[in-house]
């Protein structure tokens, strides 16, 4: 028996040898043949480059067959390319959606208040400051956890006395960009929705003129006040100007997502890369989510109203009055969608891959019951929305696409 074992043991260092050697003389031919090859190709460099256009467009249409596989060396080939030669979006009619872009490093400033990195230290510390509630005991940041995607971690959040809030506290990371401020997009800039939060009497309920004595009491708040502003005075503008600053700073850049849009290909692996094609093309995700920020900006109704039952909310409708606007909620920003679970505006989906699952079935579809029957705020489904019937595979690949935001 040993000595078989010996013996081949031999036989394999015999074995790799020879391996190793025709390798390495594969690998003088292959060099030889790719010179010769270069050589001759050269006049006919014309036809050569007719002949990738044609492979690549091959690569193309695999790629647009879809299924429980990809290949992935199409995969590659294709999105090696600039962005604007990648496949365009699969949309449908009355979609508002741009390229795919990275995340600008700054946050929009509105005139006259360029950033500043003493209002945006105030800022913070103020986020920070249980001062700022009635109770002196919540904070800004109770709500928007640093550790938990800017958000809290629960379905909805806990508020002055322990009241239950209404909806789910969204990220505030992406906040600098957005146009529409909370989930029925009651604000239209950061200053006007900070202040909603203190005052709210289910969240921090602070009344105004008492934050304010707490404030001008402490030197320390003094001081910081007047070097971010250039002069004394503590007032509720400046405070609002400050906190709004300090959301501006919060920048989400440091992903994979971004280094692959600047030209990292390598950021994103074969299933993340093949998430990404699928959000583009037949996940329709881009009806919706896009751009640098990843959201349009809108309003939609997911058929997540509860519309004449307890849960009911009618979202932006309740700002605007408009029936149109039944059961509609802003589109939120995918930036560091992994961290700020759980999602949607009630917060009643625990799991990423559970919310991916709901769109790939076309999301919830309530009737109206026979008394409800030409109700005109009866929510009507979002013409977006479609059943997509994608593979298990395919829905994987789209979370894990989704992580690397």
């Amino acid at each position: 028996m040993r000595g078989d074992k010996r013996w081949l043991a031999n036989l394999a260092v015999a074995a790799a040898s020879a391996l190793l050697f025709a390798a390495a003389f594969a690998g003088l031919l292959w060099a030889g043949a790719s010179a010769a090859q270069t050589a001759q190709m050269a006049p006919g460099a014309d036809s050569a480059d007719s002949a990738d256009n044609a492979d690549l467009d091959a690569c193309r249409r695999r790629l647009d067959a879809g299924g429980a596989q990809i290949d992935r060396d199409c995969l590659r080939r294709v999105y090696a390319l600039p962005i604007e030669q990648w496949p365009r979006p699969l949309t449908d009619p009355g979609a508002r959606w741009s390229e795919l872009a990275p995340l600008p490093r700054q946050a929009p400033h509105p005139p006259g208040h360029p950033p500043d990195p003493a209002k945006v230290a105030l800022g913070k510390r103020l986020f920070e400051d249980p001062r700022l509630s009635g109770s002196g005991q919540i904070a800004c940041a109770n709500c928007h956890d640093s550790e938990l995607g800017w958000g809290d971690g629960r379905s909805v959040p806990f508020g002055h006395d322990r009241q239950r809030g209404r909806r789910n506290a969204p990220s505030v990371a992406m906040s600098g960009f957005a146009a529409h401020l909370f989930w029925d997009g009651r604000a239209s800039t950061l200053e006007e929705q900070v202040l909603h939060p203190l005052t709210d009497p289910r969240e921090m309920a602070a009344r105004p003129a008492a934050v304010l004595r707490a404030l001008r009491r402490d030197e320390s708040y003094r001081r910081q006040y007047a070097q971010a502003f250039g002069s004394p005075g503590i007032d509720l503008a400046r405070t609002a100007q400050a906190l709004a600053g300090f959301q501006r700073s919060l920048v989400p850049r440091f992903n994979r997502f971004d280094r692959f849009l600047e030209g990292n290909r390598g950021a994103l692996d074969d299933r993340e890369l093949w998430g990404l094609h699928l959000f583009r093309t037949r996940a329709r995700c881009m009806n919706c989510h896009s751009g640098a920020t990843l959201s349009d900006d809108g309003f939609h109704n997911l058929g997540l109203h509860f519309y004449g039952r307890k849960l009911q909310d009618l979202g932006r409708y309740e700002v605007t009055g408009d029936p149109a606007d039944s059961g509609k909620f802003k589109t939120p920003s995918l930036r560091n969608v992994a961290k700020t679970g759980p999602w949607m505006h009630n917060g009643r989906f625990a799991t990423l891959r559970g919310v991916v699952n709901l769109y790939n079935a076309g999301m919830p579809r309530p009737q109206p019951s026979p008394q409800q029957i030409g109700d005109p705020l009866f929510p009507q489904p979002d013409p977006l929305l479609h059943r997509l019937d994608l593979h298990r595979t395919e829905l994987e690949a789209i979370t894990a696409f989704l992580e690397t935001l």
